[in-house]
């Protein structure tokens, strides 16, 4: 559902065929040699379709899929954070339950493919594993868990979920939730930032060993989140508010108090949190949207509303971001802080799209963006995944000593 609602509330692209982005010599050899990691995406919401096959090529046109492991190699995709996902429901025992059981199926699906494929990949849970499975020529599959709705109100979950190989929540989604308040409540926050469950939450990730990410959480969590955490948190999939004003992103404040905390914000390439569209384009959205609460979406529905969305787009797409506008974010962050707290987290097959970057195959054009603007092969690696591993590292050192 959350790939569906994205795919029809941001700007969507359509070529006949995905061409492989145009690199040069020197870019082609940084990105090769470098560790390439994201640390969001969505193929889980895929995976768990049935006849979905993470070791098969998909078609981008057909499927809108974005994400495979074939697809990862051709891109040079080294690793990613497969997120265990599941939009915020009820908060009743009952409903946690069947939060906890999804998310369970999640985790055995991920572990399922992995095994099915070990001449591909690998379950990695530490840097060590991703260098190592790099050398090999394997992907790494990571594992994070996007909302931590799963975690109910059982602080022994989280143990649970991390011998599973967990090793990052988003300690909410667009709604709030028992651990803390959302940037996108609509019915405003609830705790004013973390619960006093919350704060235990964030006490026993720490003592575990798994990064706290306060991507989609709201100001005031972002900042009691700062004030009681022992070890470096990360921004799995977030942007700039002050390239792109919406309340997902990170205000130049938070970032610095982040790069101060030793953490590292991932620039999310969903359209919106890149770019503002226009306000007409805005208008015509916020128009669809209401037609999608109220739609039970039928094949008729689905086909009508994907129908409106492409005319929508097609009209103004000069909103549409870029490689270029979503390397800003990425630039803003090194010129506030340093090349030291920055990285990538698309968030593809949960609506990264921008132009010259539609699926995992064609990521090479960031490197190819990063080397045009002058950074150094040790930069850009730092950038594409060597921040996040210093991250992980840093959290599972710091668990044996909290």
């Amino acid at each position: 559902m959350k790939r569906f609602l994205l795919l029809l509330l941001v700007p969507a692209l359509t070529h006949a065929q995905l061409a492989s982005p145009v690199m040069s010599d020197k870019a082609k050899k940084i990105h090769a040699a470098a560790l390439t990691i994201d640390t969001h995406a969505d193929v889980p919401i895929n995976m768990m379709k049935p006849g979905f096959d993470v070791a098969v090529e998909h078609d981008f046109e057909k499927e809108r899929s974005q994400i495979d492991f074939p697809r990862m190699i051709r891109g040079g995709m080294d690793g990613m954070f497969f997120a265990v996902y599941l939009g915020q429901g009820k908060r009743t025992e009952a409903a946690n339950a069947e939060a906890k059981k999804k998310a369970l199926a999640i985790f055995d699906k991920i572990h399922e493919a992995v095994k099915a494929n070990p001449q591909t990949c690998g379950l990695a849970t530490t840097s060590k594993d991703a260098y190592l499975l790099q050398k090999e020529g394997k992907r790494s599959v990571f594992i994070g868990m996007e909302n931590g709705w799963p975690v109910g109100k059982d602080i022994t979950n989280l143990k649970l979920y991390y011998d599973l190989g967990l090793r990052y929540i988003t300690l909410s989604h667009s709604l709030n939730n028992d651990i803390c308040d959302s940037s996108t409540d609509g019915d405003g926050p609830e705790f004013n930032g973390l619960s006093a469950f919350g704060e235990e939450v964030v006490k026993e990730m720490n003592r575990l060993g798994i990064m706290v990410d306060i991507s989609h959480v709201s100001d005031s969590t972002f900042y009691d989140v700062i004030k009681l955490t022992k070890t470096p948190v990360i921004a799995s999939h977030s942007s700039c508010r002050a390239l792109c004003d919406v309340p997902r992103n990170m205000t130049d404040d938070m970032i610095k108090t982040l790069a101060k905390n030793g953490g590292v914000i991932q620039i999310n390439f969903v359209p919106g949190f890149v770019k503002k569209p226009s306000e007409p384009h805005e208008m015509s959205l916020k128009a669809l949207r209401l037609k999608i609460r109220q739609t039970d979406f039928s094949d008729a529905d689905k086909k009508a509303l994907r129908d409106e969305m492409k005319a929508i787009n097609e009209k103004y797409k000069s909103d549409m971001p870029t490689v270029q506008d979503a390397v800003n974010h990425i630039e803003h962050v090194i010129k506030l802080t340093s090349v030291d707290h920055v990285g990538i987290g698309m968030d593809m097959d949960g609506g990264g799209e921008v132009v010259g970057l539609q699926d995992v195959s064609q990521i090479g054009a960031i490197t190819e963006e990063l080397v045009k603007r002058g950074y150094s092969a040790k930069d850009i690696e730092k950038i594409w995944g060597g921040n996040i591993m210093r991250v992980l590292d840093q959290v599972e050192k710091a668990a044996g000593n909290i």
